[in-house]
């Protein structure tokens, strides 16, 4: 046996305040918790396409070496001419282009300022950076204006359209104004809007018309589109900048052709689930309309948040869920802050109304 007990002090910690994660298989229960908000994964509506699965299952090597192909490249001109940009480049996941993208492009001199609730991805890709970065006040731009006036260098300002752990969305008109004020460059990571927001599931970003005001937009595949991997869009310049300098792209081998030839059937599949979106929609109105005894934080996106505080209280109550055959699962601290603990509530097309409102009367009823 390996002597690796030194290990045990953190996962003590973890133990004694209720916030110990471990991997679990939930089967045959509702769906109340995954990204696959509209169902492309879970009824495989891609193999029911016309994909070509004789693809190689690898690409070979990096893309710089040995890994790039023709489809690679076509896809990548293709997802772009649907998100209106210049130019885009894939990687393997949005954690890899988060990291690829800031840890590369604001340099030592520079100023990074990100909304404090923002995905651990995009953290840790500010962290790696030599440029000097702060937090502001979740979605509040007077506190981000304040940081503002004391950046130097390049100034980068960095923000998700939909947040994760919260459901709500960022007031980018005025976030490009104040930007377009200081010169700021705007990044924004789209991964939960894409294949939501706008009449096609193009995103936040495009569907208010301010994709040449953005400087880098980061789209996920691994959520709505129901495959894997993450692209990020911008000029030509920026795409040939990544290329030279975002480590997860240079020394990764790249994603194979059978995943592409996925994303780009998924790109033909998602933007006409028109009927999909609107019932999803349907959905959130009826959920934010509800009064449960528990406090719902306002979301007009799938995500929808419920405040338990404590670690122990939202398990006990996810748990009472599951029971129920309701695959929900609890949000600890220190993955939100303490006392911020809450149910993260994922509404899909495929959800029925017959199943949100037995939740809703669950939820009702452990409220008491």
């Amino acid at each position: 046996m390996y002597r690796d007990d030194f290990l045990q002090k953190k996962i003590g910690e973890r133990i004694s305040n209720q916030s110990f994660r471990s991997l679990r298989i939930q089967q045959g229960m509702t769906d109340f918790s995954s990204n696959d908000y509209l169902g492309i994964a879970t009824h495989e509506l891609l193999h029911n396409s016309e994909t070509d699965f004789s693809w190689n299952a690898g690409a070979k090597g990096s893309r710089l070496l040995s890994g790039n192909y023709p489809l690679i490249e076509t896809v990548e001109k293709q997802i772009a001419l649907f998100h209106a940009a210049e130019a885009g480049l894939i990687f393997n996941s949005g954690y890899d282009a988060n990291i690829g993208l800031l840890s590369s492009v604001p340099q030592k001199g520079d100023t990074i300022l990100y909304d404090q609730l923002s995905h651990a991805s995009l953290r840790d890709g500010i962290r790696l950076s030599f440029a000097q970065s702060f937090s502001f006040i979740h979605n509040n731009l007077n506190d981000l204006e304040r940081l503002l006036k004391m950046a130097t260098g390049n100034i980068f300002i960095v923000t998700e359209s939909v947040f994760s752990m919260d459901g709500d969305m960022v007031d980018l008109p005025i976030l490009v104004a104040i930007a377009e004020k200081y010169r700021a460059h705007i990044i924004v990571d789209e991964a939960h809007a894409t294949g939501i927001i706008g009449e096609q599931g193009e995103g936040l970003v495009q569907s208010l018309g301010y994709q040449q005001k953005i400087f880098a937009r980061i789209h996920t595949f691994g959520k709505a589109v129901g495959c894997h991997g993450a692209v990020i869009f911008g000029s030509e310049l920026l795409r040939n900048y990544l290329i030279n300098f975002a480590r997860p792209f240079i020394y990764s081998t790249a994603l194979p052709p059978a995943s592409i030839a996925t994303i780009q059937n998924s790109y033909a599949l998602f933007p006409t689930m028109h009927e999909q979106r609107n019932h999803l929609n349907n959905l959130i109105q009826y959920f934010q309309a509800v009064q449960i005894g528990f406090e719902i934080s306002p979301s007009v996106t799938p995500i929808q948040i419920i405040l338990i505080p404590g670690n122990e209280a939202v398990r006990k109550i996810a748990a009472a869920l599951q029971v129920e055959n309701m695959d929900i699962r609890a949000i600890l601290y220190p993955t939100v802050p303490k006392n911020a603990e809450r149910l993260r509530i994922t509404l899909h097309a495929f959800n029925t109304i017959n199943e949100l409102s037995k939740l809703i009367t669950l939820l009702g009823q452990l409220s008491k």
